[in-house]
Parts: structure tokens; sequence; C-alpha cells
């Protein structure tokens, strides 16, 4: 699953440039039919394998309404409780852009549906994966605050030529960390949370290393966007990765380096 932030090309424009009209109404009824599906059978295969403030997230956007969420109806919810709200675009944006929406509590959705054709895969991120894997943890205050400074210190990067660091670190917690809870290793990152194969695999499969999760670690740690991953990322807890990370700063990053 590819994310946004790994998109870069030369531009001029800010990123409310990229930003389109979600024009719900023209979802059709396949559209919808495929977001039950898709949202049925996620929940349905994470069941209590997915950290609890995504659990709780679900719950309090009500994301479980039937249909593809109306981006104006779940503001409303997400909003007032984080400072947090979403903005359709029509695909992938610059690395730059997406850091700056981050640091402003902005979060771009694809908007799109896969088709049903497509369930177990889609190379570029969907509304789906945007919207069932991410917003459920940007209604969690601490990790909102998370993800935030992780769009700051990405633009610092950008800025000081080392964008990857930052990218490193996304990838490797809000994407596709893992973390332990209640002693057993759940799913953290969107990228595993909304996918259907790669769930299971990351938790499961004697193929893969599991290493403990630190900044220093993700930062020198490459990853794979074309396959699943060869290793995975592990947190004591998610309120550990959101105190180390909100602990980084980008002068930290690049002695790192």
């Amino acid at each position: 699953m590819l994310h946004r932030a790994l998109a870069t090309t030369d531009h001029p424009r800010g990123w409310r440039d990229y930003v389109v009209p979600q024009c719900w109404d023209a979802f059709t009824p396949e559209n919808h039919a495929v977001w039950d599906l898709l949202f049925a059978r996620q929940v349905e295969l994470l069941g209590s394998r997915v950290v609890t403030p995504f659990l709780d997230g679900i719950d309090l956007l009500r994301l479980s309404h039937p249909g593809v969420p109306d981006l104006d109806e779940l503001n409303a919810i997400l909003e007032p409780r984080t400072g947090w709200r979403t903005v359709a675009v029509t695909g992938l944006v610059p690395d730059d852009i997406f850091f700056a929406m981050l640091g402003e509590r902005v979060f771009p959705v694809g908007n799109f549906i896969r088709a049903r054709e497509q369930l177990d895969y889609l190379e570029e991120p969907d509304c789906f994966h945007d919207l069932f894997g991410h917003i459920p943890m940007l209604a969690d205050d601490d990790f909102a605050k998370m993800v935030e400074h992780v769009g700051r210190l990405g633009g610092a990067a950008i800025a000081a030529g080392h964008g990857e660091l930052v990218a490193r670190i996304y990838w490797h917690s809000v994407e596709f960390g893992l973390a332990r809870e209640g002693g057993e290793l759940k799913i953290l990152g969107a990228g595993l949370a909304s996918s259907f194969g790669e769930a299971h695999f990351s938790l499961e499969s004697d193929a893969v290393e599991r290493l403990p999760f630190s900044v220093p670690r993700a930062v020198r740690t490459a990853y794979r966007n074309d396959v699943f991953q060869p290793l995975y990322l592990v947190s004591d807890s998610v309120e550990s990765t959101v105190e180390e990370i909100l602990g980084t700063r980008a002068d930290d990053l690049l002695a790192i380096e």
C-alpha cells in the first residue's frame, strides 16, 4: 500500500490548491456498497487485533454508518474533538504538501473508492484506506498531537534536504507500526488496519522481523512500498510511541543520520 507521503514533484502551489469538493452525492450505490463490504470484512478481520484507540475512534466518529462517509458530517464530530479535519484530494500529493497539511491538522482523503475487483489491493490509497485506516486514531487527542508534530518535522526536514528521515518515522509508526497493549501484539498503523492481507501477516508471519520501535531505528530503517513489509517496528505501547515522537526535534533527526 503506497501512501501519498511518498509522492514527489516540483510545484509552486500551497496545500489548499490540492483540495477539491468531495461531491458526496456523486458516489454511486455501487461505491457505497463497496465501502460497506470493505468495512464489514475489515472490522471482522481485525477484531481485537488493533489498538484500543482505533476501535474507540470507529465508534466516536460513527464510521459504521452505511456508505462512504460524508466529510462534512465526519468533520463536525472530529474537529471539535481534536482540531483535525479531513479534505478531499484527487490523489497523491507531494511530500511537502502532505506534511504541511498534517502540520495544520488537515488530513487529505483520496476522493475515490476502489472497484469491487480491487478489494484486496490498490496501488494508490483510496478513501477507504484514508478514512478507515487513518481517521479513527486522529480522534485520540495524544495521537492527533503526534501526527501534527510529524507534519511539522517533515516540513523542517524537507527544508533541510532530508525529508526521507521523517517519511521513515511516519511509515514505521503511523502507517505500518505495531504496538503492544495488555501484553499482546497489536496493529497500530493505518496501512495494516486497512489491509485485508497484511493485517494478519504483520502479526503472525514467521517470515518477517519485528524489532523494538525507536525514532533512531525508524530513521535508519528503509522500507518497501510495493510488497508486504519484511520488517515491522514494535512499540512498547501507543503512549510510548507518542511520547518519543513528540520529544523529537528536527535537529535530532539530522544528528541521527
